[in-house]
């Protein structure tokens, strides 16, 4: 068993929804965790389809909030977006982007295969340094408030599975596959190296 606790990153889109529940989960028991999004902005959803909120990852959670109570209050109350924000301002100040992170982590699990991609993208695209290996895993996970709550409990097994194992590196192949056949999803796994 590692004999420290297993650093962790969760990443998504937008780092609001799915990264930002599981990364809520992961805190309270215990690890060492950060949560990321891939995507170039922020996307929230809007009034419309076609029309959803666009901010930089440079803006808090705090004047997302303060913008959308200021734009739709009603609406994004009943939609639980403002909810969301609340709890991901408890948790961090913003945002995160995972292309510009420069730490290094055991375990970086992402919400859908897109994202995943993107995490894979960004290791081919660096030297690797320090041949440190992480594991790099997806979990697919719908983009709404139940899913990402049921993916959020889902990750956090797999990481406790993963943090009581005495050797990962044979152990995960194995524990990736019971996993599966008891959550009925499939995840897909790759080793990056830093």
């Amino acid at each position: 068993m590692p004999s420290h606790p297993l650093r962790v990153a969760v990443v998504c889109s937008s780092n609001q929804n799915r990264s930002m529940e599981a990364h809520n989960i992961l805190s309270k028991r215990g690890f060492d965790v950060r949560s990321f999004g891939t995507g170039s902005h922020v996307k929230l959803p809007g009034p419309a389809p076609d029309k959803p909120n666009v901010y930089d990852f440079k803006t808090t959670y705090e004047q997302m909030y303060n913008d959308l109570v200021r734009k739709d209050k009603e609406l994004y109350t009943q939609n639980g977006i403002l909810h969301m924000l609340d709890r991901n301002k408890r948790i961090k100040s913003k945002p995160e982007r995972f292309q510009n992170c420069k730490d290094k982590f055991d375990l970086i699990i992402t919400c859908e295969e897109r994202v995943y991609d993107q995490v894979l993208e960004d290791f081919n695209s660096k030297e690797e340094e320090l041949s440190q290996p992480v594991h790099v895993i997806n979990v697919d996970i719908q983009d709404n408030h139940e899913e990402a709550t049921l993916g959020a409990f889902l990750i956090c097994e797999l990481c406790q599975c993963l943090q009581h194992t005495d050797d990962m590196e044979n152990e995960i192949d194995e524990l990736l596959q019971d996993l599966e056949d008891k959550s009925k999803r499939t995840f897909l796994h790759t080793v990056c190296f830093y």
